[in-house]
């Protein structure tokens, strides 16, 4: 439990940082005029696009339009963002020694030295976090840049390596100062953001002074942290959902704490007023109470707390990695130990053994592939030697990890094991004997399994889940793949007033359609940046596409574009099923019959324009749709589609989504999905 604090202490630091970001300077900091460059940063770094982010920074810097120091902050935030850490670290690296002293450069080198010091923080590797948070308050200090919320970061960073190593008065001092220089922001929130970064300082100091096991300080900032949070739900703009969360929060560090210090009654009273929040009584608020309950020794409640930890892991869409074994399924485990659940305890040791095996080959795989990324950006023949000194600690940390998580495991086994009955035996025989067949699996396999992960990751981090929240523009999509990886692909990019989309169908399955899906939304998302039309971008496409295509693959699209002003739609239908416009919903129609992309070289593709689009919704959809058969293999068809639109009222783009998705499912009655539906639906006001 003590490394577990030290990632929620990191994690939260990092969540702080990203509060930075978003407010930018506090206090006496001058407001920065922001350049177009900067914006459109922003507009990717706040709808999550990382990969759009990427292709930006990567253009920028390659037009002399991005500084070192920005290029490198940007590319850090990236790849941290995307679990690259290394690379991340070797980016913030580069900008914290960067020596430019400009404004807006010494506003990037605070963000880079908070980032960089939460993320050294996080790996365990507190000498060095220390020299780096150190170095970095020395310059801020020189350059009064002690206003900034970065630097309360630092400070709450130092006081935890502090307290680490063994510097407990020291770790209060500081702590004392990030709480001061939290407070001084506090004047000048306007919206709330500054008041929960310090929220988030407090918990951070709470969890490493429980950590630690030093129980008064951490009953001390409790007191601290209810103090804060009483004054900002005393503001207007406080949001009643997130101090019930964090009532919850507070007290389940109460109970915890107290009962620590050996206050069961207190504690147990600490406890009970955390289960009058709404938060407790969530998937989440029922985790976080599972550390007390444990704590307590009541077992069964803990392991009740925890039954529905995998519908929580499969909500967040979180993997079975080493950390996440050992942060939930291990106390998951302990609890129903604990409550003599010898069903549940057998249930929860299969899963972690059928888990153990695949999350250390994917751990190792991940760290090869990073690393192998991190060579290619150094400069390979001065530091090939420290690297290879890095990767070798790196690899024992791990098979140190993982063999003393399975030596935890066997070893609680063997104990429950003595006391178990016959069918507990015998269910350790079948977990013997599938784990054996485990290791027998072929590589043939395994190369496949390889294959479709890594094809249903490039999918799904190119097509966006998050869409433009704007007066003049209702625009909604979603696509969900027949089998492990489909072909399917949906874009959009919105600049000024224009409003690029796209919606296509690669011919083929598996992992070639997905490889050449990801390909096709990457070039689709590069031309439209330039500002082309629809009929150009086909045209770049198709040249870019059939270019050594010796599998003769293609795909369908249609490209449009918007001008948001005026309504104006140019647009073009490469081969693709004509879309749904207007009230009432007909099939728009197609006077230009252009090939699918990907077919022909020097092909040169025709658009089409309509004046005006405004108030006439248009749905672009993929053949999933019409031709989605029943189990006896009757297909959805035009007609249906028609009828549904016509017939039903809708209030937003969504709903028609979801209603077509509803009747399709309806349509099919348990039938397995014959190919990839993809549909978009935008309507303009």
């Amino acid at each position: 439990m003590k490394q577990i604090k030290v990632l929620f202490l990191a994690v939260s630091l990092g969540f702080v940082v990203l509060l930075a970001v978003s407010c930018g300077k506090q206090g006496e900091q001058s407001v920065q005029q922001v350049s177009d460059v900067d914006l459109q940063l922003d507009r990717a770094h706040q709808t999550h696009n990382y990969d759009s982010l990427l292709l930006l920074v990567d253009s920028f810097r390659a037009a002399g339009a991005l500084s070192d120091i920005k290029t490198n902050y940007w590319l850090g935030y990236v790849h941290q963002r995307k679990g690259q850490q290394r690379l991340a670290e070797v980016y913030w690296k580069h900008a914290v020694n960067d020596e430019a002293n400009d404004p807006v450069s010494l506003d990037f080198y605070a963000k880079s030295a908070s980032r960089l010091a939460s993320l050294l923080l996080l790996k365990g590797d507190y000498e060095e976090t220390l020299q780096v948070a150190l170095a970095a308050k020395s310059r801020m200090d020189e350059l009064s840049l002690d206003t900034l919320s970065e630097y309360s970061n630092l400070l709450a960073t130092i006081g935890s390596c502090q307290l680490k190593l063994g510097n407990s008065q020291q770790a209060a001092n500081t702590f004392e100062q990030a709480e001061s220089n939290y407070s001084q922001f506090l004047q000048y929130d306007q919206t709330g953001y500054l008041y929960k970064s310090a929220i988030v300082g407090q918990i951070n100091t709470v969890n490493i002074y429980l950590s630690e096991h030093q129980y008064d300080e951490a009953y001390l900032w409790t007191e601290r942290f209810d103090s804060i949070l009483t004054l900002y739900e005393q503001q207007p703009y406080a949001e009643r959902d997130y101090v019930d969360k964090q009532r919850a929060r507070l007290n389940f560090y109460r109970a915890t704490v107290l009962q620590a210090m050996g206050n069961q009654k207190e504690a147990a009273k600490a406890y009970h007023e955390a289960l009058q929040t709404k938060y407790a009584h969530t998937g989440d608020g029922h985790i976080e109470g599972s550390e007390y309950l444990m704590a307590a020794k009541r077992w069964r409640e803990a392991a009740k707390n925890l039954e529905d930890l995998d519908h929580q892991i499969d909500r967040y869409g979180m993997k079975l990695s080493l950390e996440n074994i050992q942060k939930y399924y291990l106390p998951k485990f302990r609890a129903n130990v604990g409550a003599q659940r010898k069903d549940s305890v057998i249930a929860v040791g299969e899963k972690i053994c059928d888990a153990l095996d695949s999350a250390i080959y994917q751990s190792k795989k991940d760290e090869a592939a990073e690393l192998a990324i991190v060579y290619d950006t150094q400069q390979k023949e001065a530091k090939i030697v420290q690297q290879e000194a890095d990767l070798s600690r790196q690899r024992w940390i791990g098979t140190l990890a993982a063999l003393g998580l399975i030596s935890i495991f066997f070893i609680i086994y063997t104990l429950i094991k003595r006391q178990a009955s016959l069918r507990l035996e015998d269910a350790h025989s079948k977990l013997q004997a599938a784990y054996d067949q485990l290791e027998t699996t072929t590589k043939a396999k395994e190369r496949i399994e390889s294959e479709l992960r890594i094809a249903r990751d490039i999918q799904m981090s190119m097509v966006p889940n998050i869409f433009p929240n704007e007066k003049n523009i209702d625009v909604y999509a979603a696509m969900t793949p027949a089998k492990e990886v489909g072909g399917d692909l949906y874009g959009y990019l919105m600049q000024s007033n224009e409003f690029y989309f796209c919606v296509g169908d690669v011919s083929g399955k598996g992992v070639p359609a997905s490889l050449f899906m990801a390909q096709a939304t990457r070039l689709f998302r590069t031309f439209a940046t330039q500002h082309m039309k629809p009929a150009d971008i086909a045209t770049y496409m198709n040249a870019a596409l059939t270019e050594n295509n010796e599998q003769g693959m293609f795909v369908t699209m249609f490209i449009g574009l918007i001008d948001l002003s005026t309504g104006k739609m140019d647009y073009c239908n490469a081969g693709h099923n004509p879309p749904v416009y207007g009230v009432p919903a007909k099939f728009l129609d197609m006077v230009e019959a252009n090939a699918p992309i990907g077919l022909w070289p020097d092909l040169e593709f025709v658009g089409e324009t309509i004046d005006d689009v405004k108030g006439c919704p248009l749905l672009i959809y993929s053949d999933g749709l019409n031709e989605a058969e029943n189990k006896q293999q009757e297909q959805f068809g035009d007609d249906r589609l028609l009828a549904v639109l016509n017939n039903s009222t809708f209030s937003s783009s969504r709903q028609v989504i979801e209603k077509l998705f509803e009747e399709v499912n309806r349509h099919r009655d348990g039938a397995e999905p014959n190919d990839d539906l993809t549909i978009m639906c935008l309507k303009v006001s």
